[in-house]
């Protein structure tokens, strides 16, 4: 077995599931604390603050802190960074408290409803038509247009709610314009957490329970993926398809 370094770990599904606590996961973090082994959870939702992951975790019985959340909030700030160099960068949100408390951190953004550089969108579930005519009209009019994730459907008690992605596409049909997409499984959030946390793509194994958005994250960027059968992926589901590089029932099989 190879000797990972960094371990990039999905939430719901691998270490909850909405309310429940995935005890295989949890105990599976705790492994690797104990082996002081270097980890981050990377996860698509952008709802959240950091702090409320942090929470989130600690009343599922995994200790951690926010230098150990890595978010499409966070990655969609560096991306932006990288790109553009303007003093003030004017951007149009549709999101919620985890994404407006993450770009309005950074001194750079400001918002511009009239003529913004950026058209940002995240999962918002007081999402209106306003939101996206504004949305639309800017980015026709040359606004950048970016997804923080492209998740179409979310498990939501007992049914499947529009996820991101949903929106993503209401704002594309309007504007004509494809967004580009931040978090997994695009490859952009997987290299902006390697760099955060300093490893090379050699070094670190992607967790999760989602083939289409963990496992495909880590097709896309070259870096070995571990599937949990503990969520939304069922081993049926990937029969004919590119295996990952490790697949186990639950988090307990996997030995550090």
């Amino acid at each position: 077995m190879k000797d990972y370094r960094l371990f990039l770990i999905d939430l719901d599904g691998t270490v909850y599931r909405g309310k429940d606590t995935v005890e295989s996961g949890v105990r599976f973090v705790h492994r690797l604390v104990e082996q002081k082994k270097d980890y981050l959870f990377l996860t698509n939702n952008t709802t959240r603050t950091l702090q409320m992951v942090v929470d989130k975790l600690k009343g599922h019985g995994v200790e951690t802190d926010v230098n150990h959340v890595y978010t499409p909030s966070m990655a969609t700030v560096s991306y932006i960074l990288n790109h553009n160099h303007k003093q003030k960068i004017g951007v149009y949100i549709i999101g919620q408290i985890g994404l407006w408390s993450e770009i309005l951190k950074h001194p750079e953004f400001e918002i511009n409803e009239a003529n913004p550089d950026y058209v940002i969108v995240g999962m918002d579930t007081d999402l209106t038509y306003h939101k996206v005519r504004v949305a639309s009209r800017a980015i026709r009019e040359g606004a950048t247009f970016i997804g923080t994730n492209a998740d179409m459907n979310l498990p939501a008690e007992g049914e499947l709610i529009p996820g991101n992605g949903s929106q993503c596409a209401f704002v594309a049909a309007a504007s004509g314009v494809e967004p580009l997409y931040i978090g997994k499984p695009e490859s952009i959030i997987v290299n902006m957490a390697l760099s955060k946390m300093g490893y090379s793509k050699d070094e670190a194994l992607l967790v999760g329970d989602n083939y289409d958005t963990d496992i495909k994250a880590g097709f896309n960027s070259n870096v070995d993926q571990l599937l949990t059968l503990t969520g939304v992926t069922k081993k049926e589901d990937i029969q004919g398809k590119r295996q990952p590089t490790i697949l186990v029932n639950n988090l307990d099989e996997f030995k550090l």
